[in-house]
């Protein structure tokens, strides 16, 4: 093999340096310095690692672009073909082989783009003075009664959610419970998500047709076993009575004190009889009936005095508001350690320079290093 033909086929290979290198300087420049992630190993990960499998397609680009130059049929058939191989050669003709170059490293870069590029913000002991709350709602059809206006669960929906925005070192949970209880969210600071799922919610997701304060209880309780703050608090908001259920609320507030959860109990509604709203007339008028719900004021106040926590009856939403407010107000504040990692995307890092290079090997294909015919 001469050296000419030597050099022609090593000349992708030194080309693919020529733009790997620096390209992958300027990505670590560009990681480090716009994006502010420090270049050590536990600050990236890759969410679908799976795409590094089409790493090695940049590999087969220069594989393929030396074998078709070696087997691939001359442009140009004359006579004297090999005395023109032997002619001087220009630069352009030295430089045809830099577009292989920057298409490998455009192939490398889409392939690190694909496997998700992240960096990870870590939150080793971000220390919060707050309390552990887990908001427990009745969600049984009596809440529909409109003696609290819009209704009983859309009043109790409206204030719980300026309470969770008010409330922004707390980590807060969701139970709600009906015939049967339910973990709407565990402990969370995302205070936003909780937002959504709560106001999301409607009367009818699930059974209604009994109230479990017993069952609720304990589900809010086993959301708190494993929580290290030194105030735990269960905030319970129902209109009825206890139906359903197997445990007890006798039970479920003797746990909650071996626990050290204070039970806050808050009976709402102005009586057992309330308006509840049976359908539309004409013109879209609500029409009324009464209905009656029976209450357990004592139950509830036992539950609370048991825990350590208080009882509240109120009628309305502004009272529903000032109860809220009192209970947080009288709750002592502790340390609170919130584990957790934050992502952010880095793959525009890979991306852009991999645009960068396709689109200066189509200019320099085009225009730069045309050939003729």
């Amino acid at each position: 093999m001469t050296g000419r033909r030597l050099a022609r086929l090593l000349a992708p290979v030194a080309y693919t340096l020529l733009f790997a290198l620096p390209t992958a300087y300027g990505v670590l420049w560009a990681i480090d310095t716009i994006y502010e992630v420090p270049l050590r190993v536990d600050s990236f990960r890759f969410e679908r690692p799976w795409a590094g499998l089409l790493i090695p397609a940049a590999l087969v680009v220069l594989i393929a672009r030396g074998y078709l130059q070696r087997f691939a049929a001359p442009r140009l058939l004359v006579s004297r073909g090999h005395t023109l191989a032997k002619g001087p050669r220009g630069r352009r003709v030295w430089a045809q082989d830099s577009t292989v170059g920057m298409r490998v490293t455009a192939t490398a870069l889409l392939a690190f783009a694909l496997m998700g590029p992240q960096s990870i913000h870590a939150r080793d002991r971000a220390e919060l003075e707050g309390i552990d709350i887990v908001l427990t709602l009745d969600a049984s059809l009596s809440m529909q009664a409109a003696d609290v206006q819009p209704n009983r669960f859309a009043a109790t929906q409206a204030v719980v959610d300026d309470f969770i925005r008010r409330r922004p070192n707390d980590r807060i949970g969701a139970v709600i419970f009906g015939r049967d209880a339910y973990t709407l969210l565990p402990l969370t600071t995302d205070k936003e998500a909780l937002r959504t799922m709560i106001m999301e919610l409607t009367l009818g997701m699930i059974d209604g047709r009994g109230t479990a304060i017993g069952n609720a209880v304990a589900t809010a309780l086993n959301r708190l076993r494993d929580s290290e703050a030194e105030s735990k608090v269960i905030i319970l908001l129902t209109d009825g009575d206890s139906n359903s259920g197997n445990v007890s609320p006798d039970q479920a507030a003797e746990f909650a004190s071996v626990m050290g959860v204070k039970v806050f109990t808050i009976l709402m509604g102005q009586s057992d009889e309330a308006r509840v709203q049976r359908g539309t007339g004409f013109g879209g008028r609500p029409i009324f009936d009464v209905g009656n719900f029976p209450v357990n004021p004592e139950l509830l106040r036992d539950m609370a005095e048991h825990s350590g926590g208080e009882f509240y009856h109120v009628t309305n939403r502004q009272g529903l508001e000032r109860t809220f407010h009192a209970i947080l107000d009288t709750l002592e504040k502790s340390e609170l350690e919130d584990l957790g990692r934050v992502y952010g995307e880095i793959f525009p890092a890979f991306l852009w320079p991999a645009f960068f290079l396709l689109a200066l090997e189509l200019f320099a294909g085009a225009i730069l290093l045309r050939r003729w015919p």
